[in-house]
């Protein structure tokens, strides 16, 4: 009875928080669709019957006045909708039809993985918050980068200021830009799901950092900083262990730092290097990737992988390095404070924000982890 009981009381908890996900979104939906009409109808007049900066004005007061209650009715806020039309003029149409034919957003977005897709990039806009919008139309004027921050933002629930730290960490020219060797060691799609997991360079801006940093106080400082170093590696990354100790026969060796990735459902070892790359550390990096998947890899696992972070890495050199080697393996630089630009936000001013993030990763890594 009472087992029956519970699990009647879950189903009922779970179709409340659906019907909450769904009022949600198409409240969203509908103010993007406002702000869109509005928008293109200033467009529209501007181009056509000569509209200025003084009729915009007066059309804020004017509806400002017959809907004293709604906000987001400035001349300023005016400009932006008519930035969205036309940045975006056919977001109506695709939403709307289906919509109409009752398909949820959700199986819309997973008819297709390609985020430069028209189609998803029109369906993904009314998952994103207005204020989202206002932070791309500002700040990223390529269509494609701004593809890429959409699917990023709904993929990893990003708040707007994360998304602001993330565009201004340019992480679209940093995503999948490790020097790898997974082509030749992992099979598709694995192969492209892990060059998709690793950046180059990882920013790690949250480090107090100086010239003579040895690579123990740099395992220490991201330790310290585990939640933010977790934000910076990405979806699907579970800290593990520092300094893990594995016993090979008499033989004690510790890995500087290790993680499973619940997204490619694979360990990944972290070495980390203060000074530049040199060929005899994948060596022992190899090693190390070897023993984890003889000793923690599980039967649903994928092979483990090792990142190896390093200064400024010769690419050629780590090319010729890798080459040899059947252990999946990559290799990334790291930028600490004092080599990042000026104008990019300290991890500090968004801590809060990124606390916030970090324990939803953390509950969806809970969620997600495979059963035994």
């Amino acid at each position: 009875m009472e087992q029956h009981y519970i699990q009647i009381l879950d189903n009922l908890k779970e179709k409340i928080r659906q019907a909450r996900q769904r009022i949600a979104y198409t409240a969203n939906t509908q103010f993007l669709g406002v702000y869109w009409e509005i928008g293109h109808t200033i467009s529209v007049q501007m181009s056509e019957q000569g509209w200025g900066a003084k009729v915009v004005d007066r059309l804020a007061r004017d509806l400002k006045a017959g809907f004293p209650d709604m906000t987001g009715l400035s001349p300023r806020n005016l400009r932006y909708m008519r930035s969205f039309a036309e940045a975006y003029p056919l977001f109506l149409q695709p939403l709307a039809a289906k919509l109409e034919n009752g398909t949820s957003v959700i199986d819309y977005l997973s008819e297709t993985t390609d985020y430069q897709n028209n189609k998803f990039l029109q369906a993904s806009l009314a998952k994103l918050t207005w204020y989202h919008h206002i932070t791309l139309l500002d700040k990223v004027k390529n269509l494609d980068d701004r593809a890429f921050y959409i699917h990023k933002t709904i993929e990893n629930g990003w708040s707007r200021d994360v998304m602001t730290y993330q565009i201004a960490s340019q992480l679209h020219k940093r995503q999948g830009q490790a020097i790898t060797n997974f082509d030749q060691t992992l099979p598709k799609p694995q192969s492209d799901l892990a060059r998709e997991m690793l950046k180059n360079p990882y920013l790690l801006d949250f480090i107090s950092a100086n010239e003579e940093m040895q690579e123990k106080e740099l395992e220490k400082a991201l330790i310290d900083h585990i939640r933010k170093f977790l934000l910076e590696l990405g979806r699907g990354f579970a800290y593990v262990g520092n300094q893990y100790r594995l016993q090979v026969e008499k033989d004690e060796f510790f890995l500087d730092l290790l993680f499973y990735n619940f997204h490619i459902h694979a360990f990944t070892v972290f070495e980390l290097k203060v000074g530049e790359f040199k060929p005899e550390y994948a060596g022992k990096l190899n090693f190390y990737v070897n023993a984890v998947d003889a000793q923690l890899k599980g039967a649903g696992d994928n092979p483990t992988i090792g990142v190896l972070l390093c200064k400024t890495p010769n690419e050629t050199v780590v090319r010729y390095t890798l080459q040899g080697i059947s252990s999946p393996m990559g290799v990334a630089d790291y930028q600490l404070p004092q080599q990042l630009k000026s104008e990019l936000p300290s991890i500090e001013e968004l801590e809060e924000a990124m606390e916030s993030e970090a324990k939803n990763f953390n509950a969806k890594q809970v969620k997600s982890k495979p059963s035994d």
